[in-house]
């Protein structure tokens, strides 16, 4: 079994227990090796309610090369556009990555900026 099968497992066994709701939708976050992704999901419905990444408009010309650093303004922006769709809190899904390092630093800013896990 590869890296890949063996995060994709993980993923499939936290899915079966996690879903988002409309009070409370999935914050999940993917992370390749040079760029991280966060989105927030209504799973109700099946809808993205808001979105960030490393490569997004507003972070254009931040990055200094430390990839822990993008990720806590990923955190902080997808926080930031939670606000804006009036969601407050959320469930959140490392998607299958262990939580330590860029995961984790995406979901301490997200909490730092206001958002309720």
């Amino acid at each position: 079994m590869s890296r890949v099968d063996a995060r994709l497992k993980r993923k499939n066994r936290i899915r079966k227990k996690l879903s988002g709701s409309t009070e409370r939708p999935r914050l999940t976050v993917y992370k390749s090796l040079k760029h991280i992704y966060a989105q927030v999901v209504d799973d109700s419905t099946g809808k993205t309610l808001a979105y960030a990444s490393s490569l997004s408009k507003e972070l254009k010309g931040q990055d200094e090369g430390d990839k822990k650093a993008d990720a806590k303004r990923v955190g902080k922006l997808i926080a930031d556009k939670c606000r804006a769709a009036n969601v407050e809190a959320v469930v959140f899904d490392r998607n299958g990555f262990p939580y330590h390092g860029r995961i984790a630093a995406v979901a301490d800013a997200a909490r730092e900026a206001g958002l309720k896990f």
